[in-house]
């Protein structure tokens, strides 16, 4: 079995947080490991075929980071992982986890995953395209709707 030494939990404010961060934590516990939390914000759409980029949309991105980052603080606080090892980054889910996974040398990403099927499936999911893209472990936690 292997050993992890840092676990990145990927976290959507959901009310499956928890769920997803008991599996992420026990883990941490077994192998002594660094956990590290991150949120992924992501970009409020704008309407490019206007050249002008209203005040109010760069705003709003920053509003949503300020408020991420204070939940993910709250989380951090309740689950016991230092300030240090919060995330939170803005653009494609996907691309930014297993952006920090391997910036911060993770060897096991914990998320949640609806265990979606037929055209959901089809389409993707971030559970999925994170676990094809990942440079190490991954733990879909089941997340039944």
């Amino acid at each position: 079995m292997p050993v992890y030494s840092h676990i990145l939990l990927a976290v959507d404010f959901s009310a499956n947080t928890d769920a997803v961060a008991e599996r992420a934590l026990a883990i941490g516990k077994i192998f002594s490991a660094r956990i590290s939390l991150v949120h992924v914000v992501e970009f409020v759409q704008m309407d490019l075929s206007n050249e002008l980029v209203v005040p109010q949309e760069l705003e709003l991105d920053q509003e949503l980071v300020a408020l991420a980052n204070k939940r993910l603080k709250e989380l951090g606080d309740k689950y016991g992982v230092p300030d240090s090892e919060h995330f939170v980054s803005q653009g494609s889910t996907k691309r930014e986890i297993l952006r920090i996974a391997q910036e911060q040398n993770v060897d096991l990403i914990v998320l949640g995953s609806h265990g979606r099927e037929g055209i959901q499936l089809l389409l993707g999911s971030t559970a999925n395209a994170v676990l094809h893209g990942a440079p190490c472990d991954v733990l879909a936690v089941r997340i039944r709707d």
